[in-house]
């Protein structure tokens, strides 16, 4: 094929190394189009049959469509659009086989039975405005009637799961497992409940109206207790529960001398409802979803300064 030397579709197919039923295809599809024909009717390609032919080929390699290589090579469309489609599409095949990557190597981790894997599959499929749907109802059950109240909408921004593109095998498994805790109705009950609790316990002279989280200051106060080994019945335990009624009589605007039996009652019935073992899971989930430093779980200082207020009422 040099200077104005044709060629047959024989010579191109070993230039190419196609076969020769393949450079008739294109040719017959008009992709790579004649230079000339012999008097007895054969075509002839010039120099520029090779070129389209390999960018066919490579084209065709990529996965486009031959209806699409047609207007490319007809100048239709620019082969830029066409790279770029191919991109996007290129980017959702490589999510969607990563996250079934991530499905099987979950599965592999946990013995998953053929219907746990089913589950998995099916809710690591979600789309995005899917997966917002199900975070959102869940939300919304828990917040239900107190999405108005000024802290709250940073604490829903705090619970809210946002899982990436492309997750690795653990964010897949925490989300299918976090995914079936707000799917649990008795679990929505339980957080409603503790949200409320923190919309009513507020002083009344809080114009914000925003609740004094306790959380806090039960870790602050119990963990150095249960580092040194304190039993919540000892005497070592007093002092503690008294620093903490004091906290909670502050948050409902009271003086810290009204430390009372029911004072301490409210406070244990609380403390109680929040010492629900899947409110630790799930802040664990939603930590490895969001890619998150692990949360400290709250459950053993919760457990030990209920035992501490029972053990202790006040003595007025």
């Amino acid at each position: 094929m040099n200077g104005e030397t044709l060629c047959s579709i024989g010579d191109l197919a070993r230039r190419t190394g196609l076969t020769v039923k393949a450079v008739r295809f294109y040719a017959d599809t008009g992709i790579v189009p004649p230079t000339d024909r012999t008097p007895a009717g054969y075509r002839r390609y010039g120099p520029d049959a090779l070129a389209r032919i390999e960018l066919v080929r490579t084209l065709r390699e990529l996965g486009v469509d031959l209806a699409t290589i047609r207007k490319v090579m007809d100048r239709e469309v620019s082969l830029a659009d066409v790279a770029a489609t191919h991109v996007e599409a290129l980017d959702v095949q490589i999510r969607v086989l990563r996250q079934r990557r991530a499905v099987l190597t979950a599965v592999v981790r946990r013995g998953s039975t053929p219907q746990e894997m089913d589950l998995m599959h099916k809710l690591a499929r979600l789309s995005e405005a899917e997966r917002q749907f199900l975070i959102d109802d869940f939300l919304g059950a828990v917040f239900d009637g107190l999405q108005d109240h000024p802290v709250f909408a940073a604490v829903i921004r705090s619970l809210t799961p946002e899982l990436p593109d492309d997750p690795e095998p653990e964010q897949i498994e925490a989300w299918v497992e976090l995914a079936e805790l707000c799917r649990n109705e008795g679990f929505r009950s339980t957080l409603h409940g503790m949200v409320r609790d923190l919309a009513v316990d507020r002083a009344p002279d809080d114009a914000m109206g925003l609740p004094r989280i306790l959380a806090e200051a039960v870790r602050a106060q119990v963990t150095p207790a249960l580092e040194a080994g304190v039993e919540p019945d000892s005497a070592e335990a007093e002092p503690i529960v008294v620093a903490l009624a004091a906290r909670y009589a502050h948050v409902l605007g009271r003086p810290a001398s009204r430390d009372t039996p029911a004072l301490r009652r409210r406070l244990a019935a609380r403390l109680d409802r929040m010492n629900d073992p899947r409110r630790d899971r799930y802040l664990s989930l939603l930590a490895v979803v969001n890619g998150w430093p692990a949360p400290e779980g709250l459950a053993p200082a919760l457990t030990w300064i209920t035992a501490a207020l029972r053990a202790r009422p006040a003595r007025r």
